[in-house]
């Protein structure tokens, strides 16, 4: 008998946050075996895993376990999604362990940070929801087959500082989702099984009956990798 999935949901579960009471209804959905890990209880470990999902609620109780998690995706091919907090340090990974900014920083866990590339936003999107547009060929785009554009749900306060955009693009990762003012609202590794960073919560606009397309993409990802490995 084949064992199912294996998908790991990094973030310390709130009461606080609206995305954590939405997996309650839609992991049942996802057809894989899940495990959410609390930041402080990630290990090299998590290798074990098909998927790493990063869930929103940063500052992390462990922001190293985080980026552990993420660079264990990254560096050996494991599916990753992050959305909101998992977006915000995807970035931070990609820019302390590939780019060499070794202070990249998130301004939650440093206000005087050398290197704050994680800021506020100019306005918050806590609560909105507002236009995506996608890099054609991405395979964010992909994940909306016929699609330039569509509508996403946010609940964020952070996300790239401007003054880092140029950093953040000299490497391989992309940015593939714009809001209408073309600030990163999406990344992503070309060359990665899959590796997306989403500002925008796809789980907020998501049910049981219907996940939401990147979701469903990231999970048809998780499936490959349990395929070919088991």
């Amino acid at each position: 008998m084949t064992s199912r999935p294996r998908l790991a949901l990094v973030g310390d579960r709130s009461d606080r946050v609206p995305a954590h009471a939405r997996f309650d209804e839609i992991v049942p959905a996802f057809g894989v075996d899940v495990d959410w890990l609390p930041s402080s209880t990630v290990t090299e470990s998590i290798a074990d895993y098909d998927g790493i999902w990063v869930v929103p609620g940063s500052p992390y109780a462990s922001q190293a376990n985080v980026l552990l998690a993420i660079r264990t995706a990254r560096t050996l091919g494991i599916p990753y999604l992050g959305t909101c907090g998992g977006f915000q340090h995807a970035l931070i990974e990609y820019a302390r362990n590939v780019l060499g900014l070794q202070d990249a920083e998130d301004v939650q866990y440093d206000a005087e940070a050398s290197t704050p590339l994680i800021v506020p936003l100019c306005c918050s999107l806590v609560g909105e929801t507002a236009p995506l547009y996608f890099a054609p060929g991405s395979r964010l785009a992909s994940a909306y087959p016929g699609l330039e554009e569509t509508v996403e749900t946010y609940h964020c306060k952070y996300g790239l500082n401007p003054d880092y955009e140029d950093k953040i693009l000299a490497g391989a990762l992309r940015i593939s989702g714009w809001d209408a003012e073309k600030a990163p609202r999406a990344v992503e590794l070309p060359d990665h099984p899959f590796f997306v960073g989403s500002l925008f919560q796809p789980e907020l606009s998501s049910t049981a009956a219907r996940l939401h397309p990147l979701i469903r993409a990231f999970l048809d990802a998780v499936g490959e990798r349990a395929r070919r490995d088991h």
